[in-house]
């Protein structure tokens, strides 16, 4: 059994895509049963949140399970699909494993390190294990990413990333104010992650009075409510520009939202005595359109700036401590993976002894009648001990050596060698059904996670 992730996110699908692929969480145990029902998936774990929509999933065949899992998310997302094709990314093996600690870990998300991931990962997980499409594999894959996540955040900084950039964009953008932005008037566009974080630190720097737009209106209401900011309509996004000094653009748009136009008509109609218009674009792909840098009164600070200037602070190094958390994760976790792999093997090949022995008894005792209860006992208790001591050295050495890399051929050879018919390892019972916070893994402990709301 094999791991395969295909799924879409903020950095290779539009807004209007992510949308359609979206699952309600009243669509989640259907689409979850469509999944497993494909000819080539056998467990699966959906995560979808406003920025990304991935599938995890225990497939016996790589190019089978890619496309059975294409043609669910197609059917999903109303797209041909040859078209949702452009958006989607694959990762196998190894690489999905890498992907989902990196994705617990708040490492691939918009606002890195943000916390608020491990909450929709333990909801997916939940979801699944009660739709009882979780097996074997992703339990253990979903309990050590959720581990992996919380190790991530108790032994880094991680989570102050994100507050990082917003707080040295801001830092910046006061250098161009006369070094101070209390009661500066201030806009936030966009109401997802990075877009709260902006509300949040300009509400401590003072900045005010703060107006939040957002493509949602409720959202924008929702967040300007809590900072006791207000809300405008996007449609009004010329008109409020005009009215600030500093505008934080952090949207999931996959076109500029602050173009040259209406930058340009937005200081036609702004005070020049007020100084220069600083506009924050800490959106990716970017809000503000690269030709509203070259007008007059305007200053563009975009993330690409911000990462050169951060790029040997606290935060790359707290992303870099992640990134070596993650790594050595990954590998912790395929050794087991691997170590588990051989198992039905050595299974199979111990129980193809037992038939030897015990066909091989049953014809001694039809040989050799006269034989007594003890004697036949004595028989059996030997020879079971010769076969015992025959196999330990070798399966306790193919379970070392595919604990290694590569260390699959092993249990293949075995296979082969011996003609084992080795069944596919499908959802056990052996597994607990987590429907809890605490779980614990074979090889870790996952303690509380925060709840799910953070990654839009």
């Amino acid at each position: 059994m094999k791991l395969l992730v295909v799924g879409a996110s903020y950095r290779t699908a539009p807004v209007a895509t992510l949308e359609r692929l979206a699952v309600a969480p009243a669509e989640l145990t259907r689409t979850l049963d469509r999944l497993v029902a494909q000819p080539y998936v056998t467990e699966a774990v959906l995560v979808s949140t406003c920025n990304r929509v991935e599938v995890y999933a225990a497939v016996s065949g790589f190019h089978g399970g890619l496309g059975d899992i294409c043609a669910v998310l197609a059917e999903q997302a109303g797209s041909p699909p040859a078209t949702l094709a452009n958006h989607l990314y694959v990762h196998y093996d190894a690489a999905a494993v890498d992907h989902v600690f990196r994705v617990a870990a708040g490492l691939d998300s918009m606002v890195v390190g943000e916390a608020q991931i491990l909450g929709q990962l333990r909801d997916a997980y939940h979801w699944a294990s009660g739709a009882d499409t979780a097996g074997r594999l992703l339990h253990e894959l979903m309990q050590q990413a959720l581990r992996v996540g919380k190790r991530a955040h108790a032994e880094t900084g991680i989570d102050r990333a994100g507050q990082s950039v917003v707080t040295a964009a801001l830092e910046l953008a006061a250098g161009h104010l006369d070094g101070d932005l209390t009661g500066r008037p201030a806009l936030v566009v966009g109401a997802g992650a990075m877009g709260s974080l902006g509300v949040a630190t300009l509400s401590r720097l003072g900045a005010g009075p703060l107006t939040v737009t957002n493509r949602g209106a409720d959202r924008a209401v929702r967040l300007a409510e809590s900072y006791g900011a207000a809300a405008a309509p996007m449609a009004e996004l010329t008109a409020t520009v005009s009215t600030v000094d500093i505008v934080v653009a952090a949207t999931a748009a996959t076109e500029p939202v602050l173009t040259r136009d209406v930058v340009s008509r937005a200081l036609a109609d702004r005070d020049p005595d007020r100084g220069p218009l600083i506009l924050l674009d800490l959106a990716v792909p970017r809000d503000v359109e690269p030709g509203v840098a070259e007008l007059s009164g305007v200053e563009v600070i975009d993330i690409d700036r911000m990462a050169a200037l951060l790029a040997d602070g606290p935060a790359a190094a707290d992303a870099a401590a992640v990134e070596r958390i993650v790594a050595a994760e990954v590998e912790g976790f395929l050794t087991w993976l691997r170590g588990a792999d051989v198992a039905p093997t050595v299974a199979a090949l111990r129980g193809r002894a037992d038939d030897v022995v015990t066909a091989e008894l049953r014809r001694l005792a039809q040989r050799r009648p006269d034989l007594t209860d003890d004697q036949r006992a004595e028989v059996a208790r030997t020879v079971h001990r010769v076969v015992q001591r025959l196999l330990h050295q070798p399966t306790v050495r193919v379970r070392q050596l595919a604990a290694e890399p590569g260390g699959d051929q092993y249990a293949a050879l075995l296979r082969e060698l011996f003609d084992l018919q080795v069944p596919q390892t499908s959802p056990v019972d052996t597994v607990p059904d987590v429907v809890d916070t605490d779980v614990t893994p074979a090889f870790g402990a996952t303690d509380a996670i925060p709840p799910a709301g953070g990654e839009r």
